[in-house]
């Protein structure tokens, strides 16, 4: 999917499984000129992966300088604080943060890189490894429309992109998306042993629920139709469909369970955050 804008440098602080998958994405759509890449495990391959990307092993090593249009956090939240210290002359420079850590708020990488930095925080998922995540972002004050251009493009790289004003929905959001794909593997492993149990050969159980589970999302996806009325359109009234239904969609099926789980994470991520 290519992308209106072009920035001249994009800086990448953490090159993980979620760095990486970001990296790949802007390298795709020709996002910018050059990337600067801070990452400490630097490995071969990543070395010689584009000519247009430098990768460092320290900040320390960060020409000084340089001033890229906008900074990735891509780090766990447990060591923002060690890791952030040595930007704050970036953010003084008026670079762009975007922060993809979860559990860390706008008020925390304010209170790291300093309170007039343009802070925008983020939560992808990991389908964004095959450009089809999506990504919530929340912005400060400090960002201006054309700062916020920036995040999009980054963002939208690698999948979909919405905004919201209430950073405080990031918790229900790192729980629904962030948290979701885990629980879509969940079922594909569920929905296989259920089909072992069934008396199928365990290769063909697996192949049958990705498959199934892959093609069903990506109409989900694509039709302009509800959840709900594709689920009744394979329901046939009496049929083998309604029989399962019947149970997942009981008083203590599937959708309670999954408001637990929901619950629960929305819960970790406050947590987290404080």
């Amino acid at each position: 999917m290519s992308r209106a804008i072009s920035l001249p440098s994009v800086l990448l602080i953490g090159c993980g499984r979620m760095g990486g998958a970001l990296l790949s994405g802007w390298l795709e759509n020709d996002l910018a000129e050059r990337y600067i890449v801070v990452e400490p495990a630097v490995g071969a391959r990543q070395q010689t992966l584009s000519p247009h990307v430098t990768f460092l092993a320290s900040p320390d090593l960060l020409d000084a300088a340089v001033r890229p249009a906008a900074a990735v956090i891509a780090v766990k939240p447990q060591v923002m604080v060690e890791t952030l210290q040595p930007y704050r002359a970036l953010a003084k420079a008026g670079t762009l943060f975007l922060s993809i850590a979860a559990g860390r708020t706008l008020g925390f990488l304010a209170s790291q890189l300093g309170a007039e930095t343009a802070l925008v925080r983020a939560m992808p998922n990991t389908p964004a490894a095959i450009g089809h995540g999506i990504s919530v972002a929340c912005a400060n004050a400090k960002v201006d429309p054309a700062g916020r251009a920036r995040a999009e493009a980054l963002l939208a790289a690698v999948g979909e992109v919405a905004w919201i004003e209430d950073e405080t929905l990031m918790d229900a959001v790192t729980a629904v998306s962030g948290s979701g794909p885990a629980y879509v593997f969940l079922l594909i492993e569920c929905l296989s042993m259920a089909g072992v149990e069934a008396g199928l050969p365990e290769p063909l159980a697996e192949k049958l629920a990705r498959a199934t589970v892959a093609g069903a999302g990506e109409l989900a996806r694509v039709s302009p139709k509800s959840a709900s009325q594709l689920r009744e359109a394979v329901a046939s009234p009496g049929g083998t469909t309604r029989a399962a239904l019947d149970v997942l969609m009981a008083k203590d099926g599937l959708e309670p369970l999954l408001k637990k789980a929901v619950i629960a994470a929305t819960r970790r991520s406050r947590e987290l955050a404080d």
